[in-house]
């Protein structure tokens, strides 16, 4: 049994002992299918962890897909706890006709803010006092952006731009004309287009292209009474205000900012640490203007602020703490906690007594907690295990730890432990039912070595109902970034490739985060050059441990980096015989100049293209497209502006006119996230469409000559 899904009247469920569980084909014999695209419509998420100051409550948002709507419904839900322990089911918290999420308490425990947008209110924090299963929503007079409280409560500080209150829309066009254009309309009535003089007119989410930045207010950081009253405007900086957080004493605040955010020709990655002072409202920059601080947290006694540190693109992340002054300002030079620990923290925040500072961070196919004194001393890893951890969050006291966690065979659950990751239990069965209708076959780890000595680790998932001595295709898929990592969490497409009868390999070649520093910035400049060798390399040891797998039918899929990875790889090799390419590049000069990240290419490919014209061309894969020979389906989102889809539409004509069987999909309404977070319709729709084109290719066609 688990609890009651979002979306149902009745609350049921019963506490789960924490199990790493397998599901196979053999232990689940009585299973009659695997994953098919449209249980992504069943698929429940769990997120945004908060666990009240006293440790007895914890909230969380829960994501669901509604079908017939075509969108997701997100709430607020709540789960008792006792003794450290899940007490009961969980039961829905919000209205569940309206979309709410990102719980946050207030310190006493008393009230739960939670964002969400309510009819024509254009205010969205909103506060309900906890005593009981929901009550009725209110507004704090003042406070209009996700409320970070102080410490003793008395105050509540947050980000507000007034430009984010009311959407651009095409009656309302200021700054859809540069305010520098020199070029001039007969009539501004009748023009309804965009002059752009800016590089920054785009960025991918949004869909519509964006206004001058000249005209968009500056999020500033304000201050209200807790009780309600008039907003004071803390800041007047040039900047957007980010990361604030209270001092414990309640007479600072410190964020994050970058002054220079409005320099287009600075590609570098900066922010510097700041701080407020409520007494004056003074300002005053604590960092020298180089590399990147973030997610700045004073400790419990208000006498050390820590903070992530990065010398700039491509420089290590690290933790640093450093004594502060009762003015805020630095006492001595920061130390760093992580010099000599090679992976990277995320989502610090300091334990209950200040001893430490704990930590998320990839670790090779997993994401897990972290401690490392605030002294100094050695990184120690707290929750362990084949499984990602996101979303991590304490009592007041420490002694009572939520987060959600998910495997290869688990969507995103929310599990109780105590502080120190012990008598773990899952709270949550929010994906119980509809798993228990299919099988979903465990990936098995494979490892292979490469010319230098690396060690490169994959996975392989087998076919559902595999039975040995048959012969299967195999698909080789190709994670994103490429500094992300594939491992152990819930892919559907993996398990709707499965289902359909294929092996699927997945890999973290070198590029990859979770493996250290030199390891994630091995490919620099050698993109498809170097990480070639890491994928075939894999997909030789996959057809080696499993001979079932056949050398001559094997398929090639990815998206983003993936996609750039699947051109190349049909383009200089010939060992694969069908191809599914999403949000692909095939020419890196046409993708700097219609992206919104030209960063990205000018630090790993050593500058931009005029100056590294060669380097740009020859890790092109439109530059040795007349060697394709794989049937590719191309898929792109219209209004993806990360990858644009120009691309794509390059890759087709190439194709096409070479004579490959090629198809291209192309979304509308959609951005570079439509295989995460677009339309449910458009995202079942390209799981179907992998699966077909697949299927008709190295299922039920003939294979197409290739070597092997």
């Amino acid at each position: 049994m688990s609890a009651a899904r979002p979306g149902r009247n009745v609350a049921r469920g019963v506490i789960f002992t924490a199990v790493m569980l397998t599901i196979t084909a053999g232990s689940l014999s009585a299973q009659q299918r695997g994953l098919r695209p449209e249980d992504y419509y069943d698929l429940v998420t769990v997120s945004d962890v908060a666990v009240s100051p006293l440790g007895d409550l914890v909230a969380f948002t829960v994501t669901s897909v509604q079908e017939a709507e075509n969108r997701r419904r997100q709430e607020v839900w709540m789960q008792v706890l006792q003794n450290g322990r899940p007490d009961g089911a969980p039961y829905r918290f919000t209205d569940p006709t309206e979309d709410s999420h990102s719980p946050r308490w207030a310190p006493d425990g008393s009230i739960l803010a939670f964002t969400s947008r309510r009819g024509e209110d254009p205010n969205t924090s909103w506060f309900v006092r906890v005593s009981g299963p929901g009550g009725e929503a209110f507004h704090i007079e003042g406070v209009r952006g996700a409320p970070i409280w102080s410490e003793d409560g008395r105050w509540i500080a947050y980000t507000f731009s007034e430009a984010r209150e009311d959407d651009d829309t095409v009656e309302d066009r200021e700054g859809w004309v540069a305010p520098d254009a020199v070029s001039r309309t007969l009539s501004d009535e009748r023009f309804d287009g965009r002059v752009v003089t800016s590089t920054r007119y785009k960025e991918d989410g949004e869909l519509t292209l964006r206004t001058h930045f000249s005209v968009t207010p500056k999020a500033q950081l304000y201050v209200v009474s807790s009780s309600g009253g008039s907003p004071r405007q803390l800041t007047d900086v040039g900047f957007n205000v980010e990361d604030a957080s209270w001092a414990s004493d309640a007479r600072l605040i410190y964020f994050t900012g970058d002054e220079r955010e409005d320099d287009e020709q600075d590609r570098e990655v900066r922010s510097d640490l700041w701080v407020a002072r409520l007494t004056d409202g003074s300002v005053t920059k604590l960092t020298p203007s180089v590399g990147a601080s973030s997610s700045p947290a004073v400790s419990p006694d208000g006498g050390r602020i820590m903070f992530l540190f990065a010398g700039g693109r491509g420089e290590p992340v690290d933790l640093v703490v450093v004594n502060v002054a009762s003015d805020g300002s630095f006492l001595g030079v920061p130390e760093n906690l992580t010099s000599s620990w090679d992976l990277e923290p995320m989502s610090p925040q300091w334990s209950a007594d200040g001893t430490g500072v704990l930590f998320l961070a990839r670790i090779g196919g997993g994401e897990h907690l972290f401690r490392v004194p605030a002294a100094g001393g050695t990184v120690a890893q707290i929750t362990k295990g084949p499984r990602t951890l996101r979303s991590v969050s304490f009592s007041d006291r420490g002694h009572v730890m939520a987060y959600v966690s998910s495997d290869a065979v688990s969507p995103t659950e929310l599990y109780v432990s105590r502080g120190d990751g012990s008598t773990e239990r899952r709270a949550t069965g929010f994906n119980d039912d509809w798993l228990d209708e299919v099988t979903l076959m465990a990936p098995e780890r494979l490892t292979w070595t490469v010319g230098d000595g690396t060690e490169i680790e994959g996975w392989v998932i087998k076919p559902v109902g595999y039975v040995s001595g048959n012969s299967y295709p195999l698909i080789l898929k190709i994670h994103g970034g490429p500094h992300s990592a594939y491992g152990h969490t819930f892919f559907p497409t993996f398990h709707v490739l499965s289902a359909a009868g294929f092996f699927v390999l997945y890999s973290n070649p070198r590029g990859s985060a979770g493996y250290g520093h030199d390891f994630k910035y091995a490919t620099r400049g050698q993109w498809g050059v170097l990480d070639s060798e890491d994928y075939i390399g894999g997909v030789d040891a996959a057809l080696r441990k499993y001979p079932d797998a056949d050398r001559g039918r094997v398929g090639v899929s990815g998206g983003s980096y993936g996609g750039f990875m699947t051109n190349w790889l049909t383009a200089t090799t010939d060992r694969f015989h069908a191809a599914v390419t999403s949000r692909s590049i095939a020419n890196w000069e046409s993708w700097w100049g219609s992206s919104d990240a030209q960063g990205l290419t000018e630090y790993e490919f050593f500058g931009p293209p005029w100056e590294r014209r060669d380097l740009y061309r020859r890790l092109s894969p439109i530059s040795y497209v007349e060697n394709v020979t794989a049937p590719t389906l191309i898929i792109h989102s219209e209004n993806d502006y990360r990858t644009p889809i120009g691309d794509g539409e390059q890759w087709f004509m190439a194709l096409k006119g070479l004579g490959v069987p090629v198809e291209m999909v192309r979304y509308p309404r959609s951005s570079h996230g439509l295989s995460r977070t677009g339309e449910p319709w458009l995202l079942v729709d390209r799981l179907e469409r992998i699966r077909s084109w697949f299927v008709h290719w190295l299922i039920n066609g003939p294979p197409v000559a290739a070597g092997g």
